[in-house]
């Protein structure tokens, strides 16, 4: 039997809007120790099936992966109100390089993802944050296909391709060892970011927060006329 995220019947997602965060609330630090166990960081950094979204230099000294739900209202915050500094002081002036990892909690959430995946490449971004930032436009307990369309369409895709991936098994598949590969890795919920293969944060975190934990792991500037 072909196992699917999303069909024409109607799924029924999990839980409201924190459950669609997997439960994980504001951040209060750095995990602790327990929770930081895990495979080593060259397994972290190793892409998964569908390759990784990257911004930012490649050889950038720090290394930041977010794992998202597009369904959960934190990593729209973080999208919302932390994102573009973090783009502007870090990722555009070559300090960070950052990716962004699927980790779907529900159907609707999964199913948002496959189409963003079946997305160009160079559309991906666009249209995680399209997705984020329109969430009240698409989200609830059931799979409104027509409303997901109505913002993946904003990236030029054609309802023909939307149609065809929402049964696209070959993504489907590969999104399900993503999400099991942060399992792994010690994801509970979203968003949850790791630095330079080390688990960092989990929950809403602040620009000063984020800030605080990229710059020890960023080397200090040059002295002047040295």
């Amino acid at each position: 039997m072909v196992r699917r995220w999303a069909t024409g019947a109607v799924l029924v997602a999990v839980g409201l809007a924190l459950a669609a965060c997997g439960g994980v609330g504001p951040a209060t630090g750095a995990p602790d120790a327990k929770a930081a166990t895990g495979p080593a960081p060259d397994e972290l950094m190793r892409e998964g099936p569908l390759g990784d979204r990257v911004l930012g230099n490649a050889k950038a000294p720090v290394t930041v992966i977010e794992y998202a739900s597009l369904t959960c209202p934190h990593c729209a915050n973080f999208q919302r109100n932390v994102f573009p500094r973090v783009k502007k002081e870090f990722i555009d002036t070559g300090k960070v390089r950052f990716i962004v990892r699927e980790f779907p909690i529900g159907h609707t959430s999964g199913t948002a993802a496959i189409v963003n995946r079946c997305a160009p490449a160079n559309k991906y971004f666009e249209l995680f944050n399209a997705f984020l930032l329109r969430q009240p436009e698409w989200v609830s307990l059931e799979i409104r296909a027509d409303a997901i369309y109505s913002v993946a369409k904003s990236s030029g895709m054609s309802r023909e391709t939307f149609d065809k991936c929402l049964t696209n098994q070959s993504i489907i598949d590969a999104l399900t060892e993503v999400k099991q590969r942060g399992r792994q890795f010690g994801v509970k919920g979203t968003p949850t970011f790791f630095i330079n293969g080390q688990l960092a944060a989990q929950g809403e975190v602040t620009f000063e927060q984020i800030k605080a934990m990229i710059e020890p792991q960023s080397p200090p500037k040059p002295a002047s006329g040295a």
